[in-house]
């Protein structure tokens, strides 16, 4: 188990994170989410050690996670830390830097590894290919599959699919996460993609004003997201007198209501159009199957 007992940290005088407690089971997913600036990445640096703690503790499995004061090596041979920035090998092939850290002791068996991690971050057409020449999001699977290589007990993962593009991310996205399942790795992802959290997470952990304002299962919090912050974070949402937060799609037409609204705009989404209208002088947001004209007066009820 990660306990996070009571932590701060501040750099010089400005404080970033602010009684910060928590735990996270083994095999458990915790998705960090919070806006820019929030702490997410500092978060994920404390847990690796990276930084020494003004106060409070953290532990994996008992033992104690300390930072540079105490160690000469930052980092674990336990955890795993992927970054936004890459520490790859350039000048060598993909698959070389996959297996850097196997032993060579057993080649066959190291074969068969790389070609697995490969297989999980969708690579293995460029296992041959030097680093120097992938693009940047093909550059961020392989610190991925680098990460697992040695399966690790808990891996953290800063933005993890940022780079990458969405021709690629949802299978990406897939094959990881039920990897990390299957060999019961501990996952934590600092976030700002909903995606990246709503499918996968055990849990998910809100940062705000350097403190945690929520965490609990998924669901939980988009069904009670409690602010306007929260809310933002998986879509389109409208704060409507005497009815709190309610989510565009909650928004439904219908052919009579208390609430009257006024079309202004119509965004095609795909499957559906997202509606801008206004009601009692003030902008909202719903979904709709089909294109409202501008200036087209509908009636909405709120199915929660």
């Amino acid at each position: 188990m990660l306990q996070v007992k009571n932590i701060s940290f501040r750099y010089k005088e400005e404080p970033v994170l602010k009684n910060i407690d928590f735990s996270v089971n083994v095999g458990e997913h915790l998705s960090i989410i919070g806006e820019s600036g929030s702490g997410k990445s500092t978060l994920l640096k404390l847990l690796y050690g990276e930084f020494d703690l003004n106060e409070g503790e953290i532990f994996w499995n008992g033992k104690q996670i300390l930072g540079p004061a105490y160690n000469l090596v930052v980092g674990y041979d336990f955890m795993k830390y992927v970054a936004q920035e890459f520490d790859l090998m350039p000048f060598t092939t993909v698959a070389e830097n996959v297996g850097e850290f196997l032993s060579n002791f057993y080649p066959e068996e190291k074969q068969n590894r790389v070609k697995e991690l490969l297989e999980v971050v969708e690579l293995s057409p460029l296992a041959n290919a030097k680093v120097k020449l992938l693009s940047g999001g093909q550059k961020q699977r392989v610190a991925l599959a680098r990460a697992i290589a040695k399966q690790p007990e808990i891996i953290l993962l800063d933005e993890p699919f940022s780079h990458i593009d969405n021709f690629k991310k949802q299978s990406l996205r897939r094959s990881l996460f039920k990897y990390l399942k299957e060999k019961n790795i501990t996952c934590i992802v600092a976030t700002h993609d909903k995606d990246d959290a709503m499918s996968f997470s055990d849990n998910m952990m809100v940062i705000h004003n350097n403190e945690i304002i929520a965490n609990n299962a998924p669901q939980q919090i988009f069904d009670n997201p409690g602010t306007p912050l929260i809310a933002s974070f998986f879509g389109e949402f409208n704060v409507i007198e005497s009815f709190g937060i309610v989510y565009a799609h909650q928004l439904k037409v219908v052919d009579k209501s208390d609430l009257k609204a006024t079309v202004k705009q119509s965004y095609y989404k795909g499957n559906y159009y997202l509606i801008e209208a206004e009601l009692n002088g003030e902008n909202i947001l719903f979904e709709d199957d089909s294109l409202l004209r501008e200036g087209a007066e509908v009636f909405l009820t709120i199915e929660k």
